[in-house]
């Protein structure tokens, strides 16, 4: 059994680490910044993304989710760097967000309002739909950012574009905003 469970402990909490884990990782792999599931998951558990982070309890309130998603990202991007892998704060964000959206959002806990806070995964098919649409009419941003490129992000860039969705979302959960993501047809 690999995923690091002891025979016989193997529990839904684990098993949902495990699969957030893989989601994450295959969704941030890019061109240029390309690493397997198991280094994904590396990164994601020195975050401190582990099996017993399971309780929407455990994520930041509302208040403080930008200042911990900014820790959580300089923790992945320094961890990387120390085993030899560069990743930017658009490719971290994505990990993070991805791991975060399986385990919460997906896992039944979408209406908490630590949840809701998160980030949504970001990526090109997203904000061209939404420069597209002209979502909250800020179609030149939407394509500013998507020309830049979601993996290339830096970490003031990548806050500029959360704040961004987080104005045009009014009261919504922020992981609403994916309901103009064109990945899934």
């Amino acid at each position: 059994m690999s995923g690091g469970a002891a025979a016989g402990a193997y529990s839904i909490e684990q098993h949902t680490h495990l699969f957030a884990a893989w989601a994450a990782s295959r969704a941030a792999s890019v061109k240029g910044c390309r690493f397997s599931v198991e280094r994904g998951r590396t990164v994601l558990e020195a975050v401190g993304f582990a099996a017993d982070f399971s309780t929407p309890e455990q994520l930041p309130d509302p208040v403080n989710v930008d200042a911990q998603h900014k820790r959580w990202r300089n923790c992945a991007c320094d961890f990387a760097a120390n085993n030899g892998l560069l990743l930017t704060h658009g490719v971290a964000a994505k990990l993070i967000n991805v791991y975060l959206k399986s385990r919460f959002v997906c896992g039944g806990q979408h209406s908490h309002k630590n949840v809701a806070a998160m980030h949504p995964p970001i990526d090109k098919l997203l904000l061209d739909e939404l420069a597209q649409i002209n979502f909250g009419h800020a179609s030149k941003e939407w394509r500013r950012f998507s020309r830049k490129g979601w993996s290339k992000l830096t970490s003031d860039k990548y806050e500029r574009l959360i704040d961004l969705i987080r104005n045009n979302m009014g009261d919504k959960p922020l992981w609403m905003i994916e309901e103009y993501w064109k990945g899934s047809q």
